[in-house]
């Protein structure tokens, strides 16, 4: 984690982050980060890393072999419809 920080990639859209390295393993991870600043309770922080997971299983197919990432929430959204396009934007300028 603290390797895609230091030295990964950065890709922004208005309500996400995302930052990645490329790696010679085949496997794809992907997380999500809530800041605390986003949302106080735990459970909105949660709540949102939820979403993000639920849309990212529709387009982890998508993603090449060996990335390794995490999104990082920018503002608190609810609306899974503008987090998928966002997800999905960003996905085209990986490709």
């Amino acid at each position: 984690m603290e390797k895609i920080f230091k030295e990964g990639k950065i890709l922004n859209s208005p309500n996400l982050t995302f930052r990645f390295i490329n790696t010679q393993s085949k496997e794809k991870r992907i997380s999500f980060i809530a800041p605390k600043n986003i949302a106080k309770l735990a459970t909105k922080r949660n709540l949102l890393r939820r979403y993000g997971y639920g849309v990212l299983r529709k387009y982890i197919n998508d993603f090449p072999a060996g990335l390794v990432g995490v999104f990082v929430f920018k503002k608190y959204q609810e609306d899974i419809a503008i987090i998928e396009n966002e997800i999905k934007s960003i996905l085209s300028k990986i490709n």
